[in-house]
């Protein structure tokens, strides 16, 4: 009998099985995001000139100067009451309700002058309103 104490072996971790199969899923990977780009759908879409595409005739734009004057599809408004701007908005729009309302106010114009644009134009029934901007780029070519 044999009683001297054996020599423990340490317990090993052996890496590269695990790094074979992390690499195998590392190339799976790869070949599933490039193959799911040839799966999306090609799409051509139509080409229009935004410029064309505008429809003149339910356009009705009144300017608002840095003074609070007025003026309505390039004439002048008698007066800066909401009744005043109102009726012309009545005459100038041509489409009826259809008509698309849009203030080109100066950037330093009071603020009560394009609320007073706002509701003569809700009084007149014309709910689409929006305003018109210019970019960033075009306001700096302009100031120089």
């Amino acid at each position: 009998m044999n009683f001297r104490p054996r020599a423990k072996d340490e317990p090993e971790i052996n890496l590269i099985p695990f790094i074979d199969v992390l690499l195998v899923i590392l190339i799976f990977l790869m070949l599933t995001t490039t193959y799911s780009k040839f799966t999306e759908l090609q799409l051509t879409l139509p080409v229009a000139d935004a410029e064309q595409q505008r429809d003149h005739p339910k356009e009705v734009i009144v300017s608002v100067a840095a003074d609070g004057r007025y003026a309505v599809n390039k004439t002048g408004v008698e007066g800066k009451t909401v009744d005043a701007v109102a009726q012309v908005l009545r005459a100038q729009a041509t489409a009826g309700r259809d008509s698309v309302v849009i203030i080109s106010a100066d950037a330093m114009s009071p603020h009560q002058s394009v609320v007073t644009v706002m509701e003569a134009a809700r009084r007149v029934g014309l709910t689409q309103i929006t305003f018109a901007t210019q970019s960033s780029a075009s306001a700096r070519a302009g100031n120089h």
